[in-house]
């Protein structure tokens, strides 16, 4: 399966999306095996306006992903060739790639898919079965998001942690660390009032992810713990409140 659905209208490619006269039509990937749920997808993502081409083959999805990035991977996490996590991986590991949002859709229950999707990189995930209008309200917010994301520049420092909110980057010492677009965003937050308490929901609320439920910023705390080394005790739990990133 490989659809390409446009608006029917004479076509100008932009960057991560199509444009029409003066108009950019964001291109979305949608990645499922199910051709049912992808067409149903598809479908409501183009009332919405945006240009939708659909897979249903892991690593066709992967080829195509790489040949021409989108502004947003709507991806099934079980695929026949490579399945979800490993394109997850693949995407963040490549330069091309690695800003692209990604929202996970996963079978109920599925936690330690979803902890792993996470951890791998995705920003969001929405457990089957689904409505179609979530699915769209998570697209439209992920890509709030990145248009928000750029911003003026500024470097924030939290004892040698320094977070540069133009660039994205964070370096601990002078070592840039690879994060992903929301483990940088509960990040900076966070060290924009060092040593003040954020509850879940409220950081939830600061990264324009309130319908997104309150345990996935743990799992996005528990990677940036790790990938801040030895740095990562500044990030504290004050139970029952929420997280603090810890000045001295």
């Amino acid at each position: 399966m490989n659809i390409d659905v446009g608006c029917g209208f004479e076509r100008f490619h932009a960057p991560y999306g199509t444009r029409y006269g003066t108009q950019v039509v964001k291109h979305i990937v949608v990645v499922e095996d199910e051709e049912d749920i992808a067409d149903l997808i598809a479908l409501h993502l183009r009332r919405e306006g945006y240009r939708v081409t659909a897979h249903g083959d892991g690593e066709e999805a992967w080829q195509a992903l790489d040949r021409d990035p989108p502004a947003l991977v709507v991806l099934d996490l079980m695929l026949p060739g490579i399945d979800g996590l490993e394109i997850c991986r693949r995407m963040r590991r490549s330069e091309r790639l690695n800003r692209v949002p990604i929202l996970i859709l996963t079978a109920r229950g599925e936690d330690v898919d979803i902890v792993t999707g996470l951890e791998l990189g995705a920003d969001d995930f929405v457990t089957k079965p689904f409505s179609p209008r979530v699915v769209v309200a998570r697209v439209r917010s992920l890509l709030r998001r990145v248009e928000s994301s750029a911003g003026a520049s500024e470097v924030l420092r939290v004892g040698p942690i320094e977070i540069d909110t133009g660039r994205h980057e964070v370096r601990v010492d002078g070592r840039q660390l690879d994060l992903t677009r929301t483990e940088f965003q509960v990040l900076e937050f966070l060290g924009r009032r060092p040593g003040r308490v954020r509850g879940r929901e409220e950081i939830l609320d600061a990264i324009g992810e309130r319908s997104v439920l309150e345990r996935t910023v743990d799992v996005h705390v528990a990677a940036l713990r790790k990938k801040l080394g030895e740095e990562g005790g500044r990030l504290e739990t004050v139970r029952g409140v929420g997280y603090r990133l810890r000045e001295e």
